[in-house]
C-alpha cells in the first residue's frame, strides 16, 4: 500500500462484490468463487478486504459534481465561465457560481450517491467479517476500525455537503432509511472515530493511501473546527487537542518545497496525512488539468489529451497575493505557454476574466497545483491530498486565535508561510495584530469591464487575515466552500459575478431522485 505499490488499492477495487481472487502466482488455478470454508485469509490480504470501501472516493472527490466541484464552484476562488469551445452545460456553472442552483439543478449526486457508494460498502464488508463469510482471526479488529473510519470519513461529506442524511450502518436492513439530523449525523461521526481510535494503527510509513490513526485524528480536529456550522456549538479546544496529537506524533512534517505535496510523485511526501490515490491507468479520475487547461497546452508540457479548458481563477482572488509569495507560481499557471520541443509561445493566459457569461479562451489563470509530468495522459498520475500537515497545523492555529492566543497562531502561521517566502524570509513572519486584520480580498461585484461595482471590501470580515491565508496556502484542494462558510462569507458577499441569495445555500438540496425513493426523506431548507 506504499509508495507505487498503492496499485493493490486499485485492483482490489476491480474485485466483485463478495468475491476474493488470487493473483499472486499466474500458475495457479483460478475458481469463480472462493468460499469462506476454503479461504483463509492472512495478514497479506487485509489491504484487499479493506480496498473496496476506498474505491469511490477517486470518483467521489474529483469527478463531476463531486467534493471538490462542491467546493470550488460554489466558492469565491475558482470559476467556470462560458468559452469559445462551450462550458456553458445549460447554466450549471453559471448556477454554481451565482447560488441560484434549485433542487433539481445542479443536483450533487455524485457526492451523494459515492458517499453512500462507500458507506454500503463498508456495511456490507462487516456484515460479511461478522457473519464469518470473510473469516478473518489475525487482524479482524484493525480491519473493521479502518472500515468504520472511511464509512465515518463518508458521513463527514455528506454531514458538510447535505446535513440531513440517513444513518445506515446494517447492511441487511431492507427497510426505507429514516431521515437524520446534521446534529445527529455529526454526534454519529465523531463517536465512530473517537471508538476506532485506539485500533487504527499507527505506522505512518506502511498505510500510505489508508484511514490511520493520526489521519482520524486530523479528520476529526476538522469535523471539530468546523463544529460551530454543524451543532451551533464551538469546539475549539477540542480541535487542538486533535491538532496536538497529530504534530506531537513527530509522523509529519512540511515538506521542503510546497510544489511537492501535489507531483506525481507525491506518495514520497512526508507532509501528506490521507490522500485519495489515483493512478493514470489503473486508478484514474484525476482530471483537474484537463478541466482547467486550454487544448493548446497540450503542446507545454507535452500530454498525451487534450484538454478542455473550462475552470479558472476568480481575477479579485488573485490579487490577494502578496507577488513574493511562491504559492502563486505554484498553484496557478500564469502568463505566457511555451511549446515544449519548439520553445514559441502557445497561449498566453491572463488574470483577466470580463464575465462568467463570455470569456477568451486565454481568460483566466488555469490551476496548476497537480504537476503535470510529460506524456501525461487525461488521468494524473498525482494523488489527492485530502488530509496534510500543514491543515492540522491551521486547524490548531484557527482554534487558537477563536479563543484568545493569538500570538502563538501567529507562530504557527509563520512556520507555515516560512517556506513560500524563501527568497525574502522577513515577509513570513506574521504578528497576532495581522491576523486581527480583515481581509485582503476585495469584495464586490465585478463589471465586464473589470471594474469592481458593489463594493464590500473584506475589511469587515472577522480574522479575514487569517481565512486569507487558508486561501493561499489550501487554494485549489477542495476547502474553500467550507471556509467561507465558517468566516460568514459564504451567504453574505460579493464577488466576481456572485451576488447573495435571498434563499439558503449552505447546505446543498437532497438529490431530487434520492426523494423519489425514499418518502422518509424531507428536502433541506431554501429548496
Amino acid at each position: 500500500m506504499i509508495n507505487k505499490s498503492k496499485i493493490c488499492i486499485v485492483l482490489a477495487s476491480m474485485m466483485g462484490a463478495a468475491t476474493l481472487y488470487s493473483c499472486t502466482d499466474l500458475e495457479e488455478q483460478v475458481y469463480s468463487e472462493v468460499l469462506s470454508s476454503t479461504y483463509q485469509p492472512t495478514e497479506k490480504d487485509l489491504p484487499a478486504i479493506v480496498a473496496p470501501v476506498y474505491s469511490s472516493l477517486r470518483g467521489l472527490m474529483l469527478g463531476w459534481q463531486g467534493y471538490f466541484d462542491l467546493q470550488e464552484e460554489a466558492a469565491d476562488a475558482i470559476v467556470t465561465p462560458v468559452r469559445p469551445n462551450g462550458w456553458d452545460d445549460g447554466g450549471t456553472y453559471r448556477r454554481m457560481h451565482q447560488h441560484t442552483w434549485t433542487s433539481l439543478q445542479w443536483q450533487p449526486e455524485n457526492a451523494w450517491q459515492s458517499s453512500f457508494r462507500s458507506i454500503t460498502t463498508a456495511n456490507r464488508v462487516l456484515s460479511q467479517i461478522a457473519e464469518g463469510e470473510i473469516p478473518l482471526t489475525a487482524g479482524k479488529v484493525e480491519v473493521e476500525a479502518e472500515l468504520r473510519a472511511v464509512r465515518a470519513l463518508a458521513y463527514y461529506l455528506l454531514l458538510d455537503n447535505h446535513g440531513n442524511v440517513p444513518i445506515v450502518t446494517d447492511f441487511k436492513d431492507i427497510n426505507l432509511p429514516k431521515q437524520n439530523t446534521r446534529k445527529e449525523v455529526y454526534d454519529f461521526v465523531v463517536k465512530e472515530l473517537l471508538e476506532v481510535m485506539p485500533n487504527l494503527s499507527e505506522n505512518a510509513s506502511t498505510t500510505y493511501g489508508q484511514l490511520n490513526r493520526w489521519g482520524a485524528k486530523a479528520l476529526l480536529a476538522k469535523i471539530y473546527l468546523n463544529a460551530q456550522v454543524y451543532t451551533g456549538t464551538p469546539e475549539w479546544e477540542k480541535a487542538i487537542a486533535q491538532a496536538d496529537d497529530v504534530i506531537k506524533s513527530g509522523k509529519y512534517v512540511l515538506d521542503a518545497n510546497y510544489s511537492d505535496v501535489f507531483t506525481w510523485t507525491n506518495f514520497n511526501s512526508k507532509e501528506i496525512i490521507f490522500a485519495i490515490p489515483y493512478d493514470e491507468i489503473y486508478g484514474t479520475g484525476n482530471q483537474i488539468h484537463m478541466k482547467t487547461l486550454d487544448p493548446l497546452s497540450r503542446t507545454v508540457y507535452p500530454m498525451n489529451a487534450g484538454p478542455w479548458g473550462g475552470n479558472c481563477a476568480v481575477p479579485q482572488f488573485i490579487d490577494t497575493y502578496d507577488a513574493e509569495d511562491s504559492r502563486l507560481a505554484d498553484t496557478w499557471v500564469m502568463g505566457p505557454q511555451k511549446n515544449a520541443t519548439t520553445g514559441a509561445v502557445v497561449i498566453t493566459y491572463s488574470k483577466t476574466v470580463p464575465s462568467i457569461e463570455k470569456t477568451a479562451s486565454t481568460d483566466g489563470y488555469r490551476i496548476g497545483k497537480y504537476k503535470i509530468k510529460p506524456n501525461a495522459t487525461g488521468s494524473l498520475d498525482n494523488d489527492f491530498p485530502l488530509l496534510r500537515y500543514a491543515d492540522v497545523m491551521m486547524i490548531k492555529a484557527e482554534a487558537l486565535l477563536r479563543t484568545g492566543k493569538a500570538a502563538e497562531a501567529a507562530t504557527i502561521v509563520t512556520e507555515v508561510r516560512k517556506r513560500a517566502f524563501k527568497a525574502n524570509p522577513a515577509k513570513a513572519t506574521v504578528t497576532a495584530a495581522d491576523l486581527a486584520k480583515g481581509s485582503r480580498y476585495n469584495y464586490g461585484y465585478q463589471a465586464t469591464d473589470g471594474t469592481i461595482t458593489e463594493r464590500q471590501g473584506g475589511d469587515d470580515v472577522k480574522f479575514g487575515r487569517f481565512l486569507d491565508e487558508l486561501g493561499w496556502e489550501f487554494a485549489a484542494e477542495a476547502h474553500r466552500r467550507q471556509d467561507l462558510i465558517r468566516f460568514g462569507i459564504y451567504e453574505t458577499k460579493k464577488w466576481f459575478n456572485h451576488r447573495p441569495n435571498a434563499q439558503q445555500r449552505a447546505l446543498f438540496p437532497i438529490p431530487q431522485t434520492e426523494l423519489d425513493k425514499n418518502t422518509n426523506l424531507k428536502q433541506n431548507p431554501g429548496y
